[in-house]
């Protein structure tokens, strides 16, 4: 089983996935004009993603300890939610952020429910889509460090061989990846290269989202987005240049095996094995990142409350308010995001229920 060698370098694999919808659209160039000099042209080198599932092929003992924590971990498992409080009614899909033909039940079955509601939410919506790629476009500084020290200045020789290699590898020359910033460069090496390719055929991130948006927009429901739309641009403001470069260090293991990361964690999601994939992520590190299981726990920690937990709390005041505005009107809301802010005390599901609303799995009866 191979490795990244911290925390949240690994959580920068995950991350488009599972965790940043609009903005993984906007920052990769897809859903509007590429941000400039970014985004290659498809390379047609990697027409098929395959890989494969590294959860499937853990030892018995390993996959023990993952279904433990998942056995103590509320709502771990299944993307498919329905929570009520009085009149008002949030019907929850977690998602996953790239295309896949086994979105397209979910999408039949919630195609008559976002036409009667009285809202989709989503992480960001096309008006927050539309501000993040005009940004990128208009404000190259936002990706690109163009005064500081260069990337091959500020990490170790090998370790920027590796990098240089593993962007080249998605068509970015090193001359480009030397001024990038890292938040950048580590989103960018979770995704694998063929996934790029067909991002770039696509012209979009063609993910359950992206196609719930579309449903959305045909039958007249408004989209609304649960966060501002500067949500990736900030993410990881106030990481000291050592974090910076951690995440760049912790993401070029999984860079190489970036379609086995892909493969295990779409196989996962469509088993409903939401918590097992993070729980995943953490037995990796602790067992091949050659630090000491206490350095681990910190990055994680790290990585989970700059992805998920800040951002699960902020989302609960749009998801009330919008479920209790539709309930005037009689109609429920369809709320759509990433299905690793599900899990956990301090997930989405939890702080509803937290908060009065009641939680039950599946669709509405």
């Amino acid at each position: 089983m191979r490795l990244t060698r911290t925390g949240i370098g690994r959580a920068a694999v995950l991350m488009a996935a599972l965790w940043l919808g609009g903005p993984v659209a906007a920052a990769t160039g897809a859903g509007g004009t590429a941000p400039p000099t970014t985004m290659p042209a498809p390379t047609q080198d990697h027409p098929d993603c395959v890989g494969r599932d590294l959860l499937a092929e853990l030892p018995a003992d390993r996959r023990a300890e993952i279904d433990a924590a998942v056995a103590a971990t509320p709502y771990a498992q299944g993307t498919r939610w329905t929570t009520t409080r009085g009149d008002a009614r949030i019907e929850i899909i977690g998602t996953y952020h790239f295309d896949d033909p086994r979105h397209d039940p979910v999408i039949a079955e919630l195609t008559p429910v976002i036409a009667g509601a009285g809202a989709l939410m989503v992480e960001a919506g096309p008006e927050e889509e539309a501000r993040i790629t005009q940004a990128l476009k208009s404000e190259p500084d936002l990706m690109i460090d163009p005064t500081g020290p260069t990337l091959p200045e500020r990490l170790d020789a090998q370790d920027w061989k590796q990098l240089s290699q593993a962007m080249a590898d998605r068509g970015i020359p090193a001359i480009m990846v030397s001024r990038m910033r890292p938040w950048y460069v580590s989103m960018m090496l979770g995704i694998s290269p063929c996934m790029i390719d067909q991002i770039k055929t696509a012209g979009a991130v063609e993910g359950l989202d992206r196609d719930l948006m579309a449903v959305a927009e045909a039958a007249g429901t408004p989209v609304h987005g649960l966060e501002p739309w500067d949500t990736v641009l900030t993410l990881f403001a106030g990481l000291t240049p050592e974090q910076e470069l951690d995440m760049i260090r912790g993401a070029l293991p999984g860079a190489i095996l970036a379609d086995d990361y892909a493969h295990t964690t779409i196989e996962a999601y469509f088993r409903g094995d939401i918590w097992a994939i993070w729980q995943f992520m953490r037995l990796d590190a602790e067992e091949n990142s050659g630090l000491d299981r206490a350095e681990v726990d910190r990055q994680i920690a790290l990585a989970e409350e700059r992805m998920m937990v800040a951002r699960n709390a902020a989302w609960i005041a749009p998801l009330t308010q919008a479920a209790d505005e539709a309930a005037a009107q009689g109609k429920p809301i369809v709320a759509a995001f990433g299905a690793l802010h599900l899990p956990g005390d301090k997930g989405v599901l939890r702080l509803l229920e937290r908060d009065g609303w009641t939680i039950t799995k599946g669709p509405a009866p």
